[in-house]
């Protein structure tokens, strides 16, 4: 069973170009998150839609799970 409760290592945040979708990607760089190479950007007749990879390093996250085992808390 997965806990969802820690924070996820990798994000791919998407939708409408507009300052929602940055004010999503703005409160995960808050939260300690980095980009994760370059925005990609597509249009769907109507708007324009962005997807924004972005990566929690090691130290801003959780522990490896393999470390956590040897310690015996998984």
């Amino acid at each position: 069973m997965s806990d969802f409760t820690r924070p996820l290592r990798y994000r791919l945040i998407t939708g409408p170009d507009d300052a929602e979708f940055c004010a999503r990607v703005s409160a995960l760089l808050d939260q300690g998150y980095q980009l994760h190479g370059s925005p990609a950007l597509t249009f769907d007749g109507e708007r324009v839609i962005a997807a924004q990879a972005l990566v929690l390093s090691r130290s801003a996250g959780s522990e490896a799970p393999a470390e956590r085992t040897r310690r015996g808390e998984l």
